[in-house]
Formats: structure tokens, sequence, C-alpha cells
């Protein structure tokens, strides 16, 4: 392997009472490099990134972030480097804007390289809203505020719980691009979601977790791969809708495209959404069955993975 990973967790393991929240999960995560943790609620995916974090304790297994165990107490230098958001994280909602930045900069600036409040306020495009109260902020703004205090201290390490839930798109897109910056920077990133979309578009690895285990782990595609067997060609040629489903679609479409006039030309494969609901459906080792009609219905965006082609012909293929 090469430089040593920013987290490396081994054989993770924790109960409350009788109950198993968590049973052997492995994970690692280097600089510059996302790992996204995807499940149905309740799967384990926060008790984790708080393990990671140091905010509970582990039952067994081994847990190394940033060259310590955050069981054992690491000190301030050591937290100032990691920067997280929680669901539940606490909202301060009497300080102003300004007021919560200065003082997450000030417990920091004695042990990090920290970016100015100011510069903060500018990145996130704060400066309108800075003498406000956090409590009359809307949901993207707070978001962005919780990230920007975050990312104060430049931290190695960036743990992102939930951090788009109940956001409109162009909020999302936002926080994505902030995010995507500062990965690309060096930062690694632990994300858990629910946002499919999300998860296919920032994660280079994804680990899917129920019931507090692993099911199925790699990226995006090769998740989509783990349960893809035929794509499916859907297309309307003399008034009629026509079905194929096919594992060589390439060679289907060279021969359809010279045979036949043809409109409303459709190419489904599976997505990560199919995937994903395959592998927790079946706990990995399933498919989902998807009936014919139901592609048609389906919306065309990136991460459908359907390719569509309006009014195509013979005549427009010459």
């Amino acid at each position: 392997m090469g430089a040593t990973p920013v987290v490396d967790v081994v054989g993770l393991r924790k109960n409350y009472g009788d109950t198993a929240v968590l049973s052997d999960v492995s994970l690692r995560a280097e600089a510059g490099q996302t790992i996204t943790l995807l499940g149905p609620n309740g799967a384990g995916k926060t008790t984790t990134v708080e393990v990671i974090r140091g905010l509970i304790k582990r039952d067994s297994g081994s847990v190394n972030v940033l060259g310590e165990d955050p069981a054992s107490g690491p000190g301030a230098q050591w937290q100032a480097r990691i920067g997280m958001t929680l669901q539940s994280q606490s909202d301060h909602s009497k300080w102003r804007v300004r007021e919560f930045l200065n003082w997450i900069h000030a417990s920091y600036v004695n042990f990090r390289d920290c970016r100015t409040v100011s510069e903060l306020i500018d990145s996130f495009e704060l400066g309108k809203h800075a003498y406000k109260t956090i409590s009359t902020l809307s949901g993207g703004l707070r978001r962005r505020l919780d990230l920007a205090a975050a990312l104060v201290a430049r931290p190695d390490l960036l743990i992102l719980d939930e951090p788009t839930s109940g956001l409109d798109p162009a909020a999302k897109r936002a926080i994505h691009d902030i995010v995507t910056d500062q990965v690309d920077a060096g930062t690694a990133l632990i994300l858990t979601t629910h946002d499919l979309s999300e998860a296919d578009r920032l994660s280079d690895s994804i680990l899917i977790l129920d019931e507090g285990r692993i099911i199925a782990q790699g990226s995006p595609e090769s998740l989509r791969l783990q349960v893809e067997r035929q794509a499916e060609i859907t297309w309307t040629s003399g008034g009629h809708r026509q079905f194929h489903a096919t594992t060589k679609p390439e060679a289907f479409l060279r021969e359809l495209l010279q045979d036949m006039s043809i409109d409303d030309l459709e190419v489904s494969r599976t997505s990560l959404e199919d995937a994903y609901l395959a592998l927790v459906d079946g706990k990995g080792g399933s498919t989902l069955a998807r009936p014919s009609d139901e592609l048609t219905a389906r919306s065309h965006d990136r991460n459908s993975n359907v390719f569509t082609m309006k009014g195509t012909t013979k005549e427009n293929e010459r």
C-alpha cells in the first residue's frame, strides 16, 4: 500500500445492551479520498462516525485515526485536525453567525493554521448573514455555516453526517462543490447519506451497511456491476413500444439502427439506486426484479444510467 491511511478501522463492534449496533465493520480512508456510508435508518452509519471521532467508545476492534486511537482521548491538537458535522449538532441558535465562527476559530488557532473568519464568511457566501442569529437562517444557510465551522482549521479529515438532508437542489449543489474542492485539496472525507445521487457523485468508495454489518462495498460502478445482468432497450416502431433485454447492447443497437426506423430510443443500465435496493433487499446476494413498464416511466438523469435518443430514424443515421 501507499501512504499511511488517515482512517483505518478493522473489525469494529459496538453493542447497546444486548443489541449489536455494529458487527465487524472495517474501512480505510486515505488523503484526498471520499468514503461513503450508505444504508437504511438504524444501519449503524452515525454510530460508526461517532466512534471514529471519539465521541463514543467501541466494544472491540481497532480504530486508528490520524495516527491515534480515538478512545485514548487524544488532545486538542489531534481534535483540531478533524472537522465534523452531525445531524444532532448543538445549534447555538442565539449566537450570531460571525460570533459563532469567532468562537470556533479561537478554539483551534493555537494548534492549526486556521482560516480567518472573514475568509470563511466570504468563501461560504455568508456576508449578508454575518450578524444574523443562527436561529433565523434557512436550512441551506445553516448547513453552509456548519460546514464552514468544520473547515476552520483546514482539517485533514472531514466527517459529514447527512450534510444535505432536507436541502433543495441548489443548496445541495453548493455544498457538494465546497466538499469536492476540499477533497481535491487532500482532505479525507467520510460521508453518511441517504441520498443515492449524492453518494454516486461524491464517492470514491461506498460501504453499504444494514443492521450494523457491511453487506457490500466498492466504487459506485463496481456496485452497479455486482447486480447488473442485462441492459434494457426500449423504442417505438410503427406506433408500438418495443422492449429488448441483452447482455450485448452495443451489437443489438448497431443492428437495430440499421434495419428499421425507430423513435424514442432508451438504453438503461443498472443505476446505483437499483444496486443499493438489490443489495439491501438481498443482503448482498440477489438482484432487483424490475418490470419493463417501469423503464419507460423513468426520467433521464446522470444517475439513472438511461440513455435517451428522441426521433432517431434510419435516415437520421446517414
